[in-house]
C-alpha cells in the first residue's frame, strides 16, 4: 500500500514523491497528470486512448481528469503564483530559457512523438519543436521589457503611475493540430508575464505535451507554476474555464468551441483569448506571378494535410490566370507523395482521426453534388499501404461558387475549391463575405491593390505575395468569428498583462 500525504498546496501526493510519468503495459504507455511538480493519478479511472493515425494502433492512454482534478491543478497554480510573480522578470525569463534548452536536447525524440500521434511529416514535426522553442524564448526575452507609464496629474503634487501586472492563474486549452507549439505559444508569454498556468493537452494528441511536462519536472521551474492535465473538453475544459480561481483562459480551437467557452467565461468576467477557425481566401490577380502563387499555394494548402487554421481554404482566381494557375497547381499536386510521415520525401501524412477524415469526404461529396468539377483526388488513396490509417488524396475542385458550403465552411483538409473572379473588387467582396477572418492571401504586383487590402481586407493576418508562416515578432489574431485577443510578439505578450493605475499624492 502506498501512503499518501498532503503538500503545502493541499494536493494529495505519494510520500516518496517518486510517481513516474507513465506506466507501460503490453506496449502501451499510460500517462498520469502533472500537478504541483509531481506526476499524480486522476480521481477517475477513465482513460482516453491515443491512436497513431497512420496505422490506427493505440500506443498510449491518458487519464480523463474531472472537476476535482481541475481544482487540484488550479489550487497548485494559485499557491505558486505570488512567489512566481514576485521574481524579477529577467529571472522568470531565464527559467523559461533553461527549459527550452532541455527541449532542444530532445528535439528528434519529440518530433517522432508528434509524428506518431498527429500524423504530420517528420520534417514538419522538427519544425514544430523549433517553433515551440521560439514561442517560449521570445517572451522570455521580453520579460525584462515590461513597461509602465507615468502621466502628469491635474492635481498638484501628484503622479499617475500605470503598471502592467499579471492576471494570476491562467488556463490554456490546446488544439490537436500543433499540440506542442500551441502549448509553448501560450505558456511562454503567460509565465514570462508573471502568471501561473494550467495547460490542458488535447485529447486527440496529448502525448507530446505530457512528455514536455516531464521536462518541466526536470527543470528548476518552481512546482505549481506550470501544471498539465488531460481529459475531455466538456468535463476538464469546462471545469478549468469556469473555476473561480481562473482569471484568464486562452484557447486555440474551433469556432463552435470558442463560442461555448466565451459563454462559460462570462459569468466570472474572465479574460478570454481565442484563436478560432479560419476560411482563408487565396486571391490571385491577373498581374500576379503565377508560378510564385502556385508555389506558395502548395505549402499554404497542403501543410500538415491542410490541418492548419491559416491554410488557404478557398481560391479566387482572376479569369485571365485561372486556367494557367489550375493547370500548374494540379500538375504540382499530382507530384505530392502521400505515405509514411516518418519517411524522407513524404509530403502528406494522414488526417488525425477517422471523424476528421469522414468530415472531409462528406464536404467533397456535397461540393460535387452542388456543381463543382472534381479535377483530381476526391477519395482515399488506393493500395495496401493505405488499408489502415486516415488517408485522403490532395483534391482540387473547380467551378465553385461562393454560396457553396465548401467555400463557406472550414475544411481542414487537403482540398482546394476554386472560383473565378473578373476583378479585384469582386475578389475583395467575396473574401470579406465570410463569418471568419483569420488569414488571407493576396497575389498582385499592383501597390494600389495592396494598399486597398490593408484598409479593406477583413482578416487579422494577411500574406501578400508569399506563403503561410507567421513570425514570432508579428501578431497572430483573428477578426469576426476567428477569435478575440491574439498571440505572438509584444502585442501577444501584453495580452497576459493587465493594467493597474496608481494616483500617488505626495503633498503631505
Amino acid at each position: 500500500m502506498v501512503m499518501m500525504s498532503s503538500d503545502s498546496t493541499g494536493l494529495k501526493t505519494r510520500e516518496d514523491k517518486m510517481s513516474p510519468m507513465k506506466e507501460t503495459k503490453d506496449g502501451i504507455a499510460h500517462y498520469r497528470l502533472f500537478i504541483a511538480g509531481q506526476w499524480v493519478d486522476a480521481t477517475s479511472d477513465e482513460r482516453i486512448e491515443v491512436e497513431n493515425p497512420t496505422n490506427e494502433e493505440i500506443f498510449a492512454t491518458v487519464q480523463a481528469g474531472n472537476a476535482q482534478d481541475a481544482d487540484r491543478a488550479l489550487e497548485a497554480a494559485r499557491a505558486a503564483q505570488t512567489a512566481w510573480s514576485a521574481l524579477p522578470a529577467v529571472e522568470r525569463g531565464n527559467h523559461l530559457i533553461r527549459l527550452t534548452e532541455k527541449l532542444r536536447e530532445k528535439r528528434e525524440s519529440f518530433a517522432r512523438l508528434l509524428t506518431q500521434e498527429q500524423g504530420k511529416t517528420y520534417a514538419l514535426a522538427l519544425g514544430e519543436v523549433d517553433a515551440t522553442i521560439d514561442y517560449i524564448n521570445f517572451p522570455a526575452q521580453c520579460a525584462r521589457r515590461i513597461e509602465g507609464d507615468i502621466y502628469p496629474s491635474d492635481v498638484p503634487n501628484e503622479h499617475i503611475w500605470i503598471h502592467r501586472v499579471p492576471y494570476g492563474v491562467t488556463v490554456a486549452l490546446v488544439a490537436w493540430n500543433f499540440p506542442l507549439a500551441l502549448a509553448g505559444r501560450k505558456l511562454g508569454p503567460a509565465l514570462a508575464a508573471g502568471n501561473t498556468m494550467v495547460v490542458m493537452a488535447p485529447p486527440q494528441t496529448p502525448v507530446t505535451v505530457m512528455e514536455f511536462a516531464d521536462l518541466v519536472r526536470q527543470s528548476d521551474l518552481p512546482p505549481g507554476v506550470l501544471n498539465f492535465v488531460t481529459g475531455w473538453g466538456p468535463v476538464m475544459g469546462q471545469s478549468l474555464a469556469t473555476h473561480a480561481l481562473t482569471r484568464l483562459v486562452t484557447m486555440t480551437g474551433s469556432v463552435a468551441t470558442g463560442r461555448k467557452l466565451f459563454a462559460m467565461a462570462a459569468p466570472g468576467m474572465k479574460a478570454i483569448r481565442l484563436e478560432l477557425g479560419g476560411k482563408a481566401p487565396f486571391i490571385v490577380m491577373e498581374d500576379a506571378d503565377v508560378d510564385g502563387a502556385v508555389e506558395a499555394a502548395m505549402v499554404a494548402r497542403y501543410l500538415n494535410c491542410g490541418q492548419v487554421c491559416t491554410c488557404s481554404e478557398r481560391f479566387y482566381l482572376h479569369d485571365a490566370v485561372h486556367d494557367e494557375f489550375v493547370n500548374k497547381f494540379v500538375e504540382a499536386s499530382r507530384k505530392l507523395k502521400i505515405g509514411d510521415p516518418m519517411e524522407a520525401g513524404t509530403d502528406i501524412g494522414p488526417k488525425v482521426t477517422r471523424t476528421e477524415l469522414e468530415k472531409v469526404e462528406g464536404m467533397v461529396q456535397q461540393a460535387v453534388e452542388d456543381g463543382c468539377r472534381l479535377v483530381m483526388g476526391g477519395k482515399r488513396p488506393e493500395g495496401t499501404r493505405f488499408e489502415k490509417g486516415h488517408w485522403y488524396e490532395p483534391t482540387v475542385l473547380t467551378g465553385a461558387t461562393h454560396d457553396m458550403a465548401i467555400m463557406r465552411e472550414e475544411i481542414f483538409g487537403p482540398v482546394s475549391p476554386i472560383a473565378k473572379v473578373s476583378s479585384f473588387d469582386e475578389a475583395l467582396g467575396l473574401a470579406n463575405d465570410s463569418d471568419m477572418g483569420l488569414a488571407a492571401y493576396l497575389f498582385t504586383n499592383d501597390m494600389r491593390r495592396i494598399h486597398r487590402a490593408v484598409q479593406e481586407l477583413e482578416a487579422g493576418e494577411i500574406y501578400v505575395n508569399r506563403s503561410i508562416g507567421e513570425q514570432r515578432q508579428g501578431f497572430h489574431n483573428g477578426f469576426k468569428l476567428s477569435g478575440v485577443g491574439g498571440e505572438d510578439g509584444k502585442h501577444g505578450f501584453e495580452n497576459y498583462l493587465r493594467k493597474k493605475t496608481f494616483y500617488v499624492n505626495y503633498s503631505s
